[in-house]
């Protein structure tokens, strides 16, 4: 498996395996599919990774800034997404050790991870790239006309010492 910079060129693969980490239920509030445009727009350029294998994209990893405000320019969340096939064999904790990395080298100090909790996979590869639960949101949002709960993780750079 390598791991290299998320390109226009990985883009359907990275858009697939979004839409079906959506249909999970499990992944995002968000039900449209986004454009590359609109997504390249969205997330920092040089956090963002794709995992593959023999050509073929088995998930991705980018950071989204929470605000443009310069005072929170090293805060950013992260979002991580794993192709079905994929799941289970190591490659979202692998791409959040590498994003963390990244984040680190490009002056980011606090990243976070909103989950739902019914998403327990995700959850235990943040833990495990030491994010934390700091708190969680009931009743957050509706997703399919039903109100769901939000976790929300954090991770702070080990270079501020927080």
């Amino acid at each position: 498996m390598n791991i290299e910079p998320l390109t226009e060129k990985h883009w359907p693969e990275v858009a697939a395996i979004y839409k079906s980490g959506v249909a999970t239920g499990n992944a995002s509030f968000s039900l449209a599919e986004p454009d590359w445009n609109g997504w390249d727009k969205a997330h920092v350029k040089n956090c963002r990774l794709v995992a593959t294998e023999n050509g073929t994209v088995l998930g991705w990893v980018a950071l989204t800034a929470i605000t443009d405000q310069c005072v929170f320019a090293g805060v950013a969340e992260v979002s991580v997404y794993v192709a079905e096939n994929a799941r289970g064999k190591g490659i979202g904790k692998q791409l959040l050790k590498t994003v963390i990395d990244e984040s680190e080298k490009n002056n980011f100090w606090t990243l976070e991870a909103r989950i739902f909790p019914e998403n327990l996979a995700s959850v235990k590869i943040h833990e495990e790239n030491g994010f934390r639960i700091i708190g969680s949101r009931e009743r957050i949002g509706q997703l399919n006309g039903v109100w769901r709960d939000t976790l929300l993780l954090e991770r702070r750079s080990v270079k501020v010492g927080i």
